[in-house]
């Protein structure tokens, strides 16, 4: 399916500088309908903004017909430009990542879903993703009803709720207090070599979805941080996985959000102990 890009200026409220946030737009064509609806996913990159890695994954979830919202985050800071993958880049994402208030981040998530969903050409039903800080900001979208699905690459931070200015974010906190207790459908994907996010790490998030009653899947790959990556991935980047748990990815997607399955119903039946 051929795909589109523009961008859109979205005004925010807590930015102190009062500049908007750029959001890329990757959408689906189909020549010959051009009023065709397609559902949407807000796609979160990592500390260097929208990369052409980044745009690049946006534009294969683009092309199985999703209309894909990509937010440059750190307005506050600097314009909607990539942040090189070099040490200086590298130093000064990890900054602006605790120095941007945690309130902030959830308003830009907002801002992403409120323009899908105003956009002609998605029906309203949104998804989510994202990689390493991305992977973490996917995670906190969940708790927007509006999400019925969120994949969830290396998310940083979570485990040791550090995310944002003050490093004290509660998005463990939330999913405690039951705000994610029959939501929409989380994954939780990490690579078992990642020093970012431990063994420790991994299993409390694990354990607080499950104590939550969270609707979730959680896997542990043998890879290491950022590998789906394809560009300065230092040597992580493992293109076979990436492609395996893209397409398990999409599965999830195409039937969350590209399929309307009416309103959940709570009676369903305790699965039988039976070979």
């Amino acid at each position: 399916m051929l795909v589109t890009k523009t961008f859109h200026d979205v005004p925010t409220t807590l930015d102190a500088n009062g500049r908007p946030i750029r959001i890329f737009v990757i959408a689906p064509t189909v020549p010959g309908y051009p009023n065709a609806k397609f559902p949407g996913v807000v796609v979160f990159s990592e500390i260097y903004q929208v990369t052409g890695p980044v745009e690049r994954f946006a534009g294969q979830i683009a092309s199985q017909g999703y209309v894909v919202a990509c937010p440059s985050v750190y307005h506050e800071f600097e314009g909607p430009e990539a942040i090189p993958y070099d040490t200086e880049g590298t130093d000064r994402g990890n900054r602006f990542k605790i120095e941007k208030e945690v309130a902030a981040y959830d308003e830009d998530s907002k801002l992403s879903v409120d323009l899908l969903v105003s956009l002609p050409n998605c029906n309203g039903r949104i998804a989510a993703t994202g990689m390493c800080l991305g992977g973490h900001l996917a995670f906190r979208a969940a708790f927007d009803p509006r999400v019925l699905s969120s994949v969830c690459f290396f998310g940083t931070d979570i485990h040791s709720a550090t995310l944002g200015k003050g490093k004290n974010d509660d998005s463990l906190a939330k999913v405690r207090n039951g705000d994610l207790t029959g939501k929409g459908e989380l994954v939780m994907i990490f690579g078992k070599q990642d020093t970012h996010v431990p063994r420790e790490g991994r299993d409390l998030i694990r354990k607080t979805l499950e104590d939550a009653n969270v609707t979730a899947s959680f896997l542990e790959v043998q890879a290491q941080h950022a590998f789906v990556r394809d560009e300065q991935s230092k040597g992580r980047w493992d293109a076979a996985l990436t492609r395996s748990l893209f397409g398990f990815m999409m599965e999830v997607f195409e039937r969350t959000a590209g399929r309307d399955l009416g309103e959940k119903s709570a009676n369903v039946a305790e699965p039988e102990h039976v070979c």
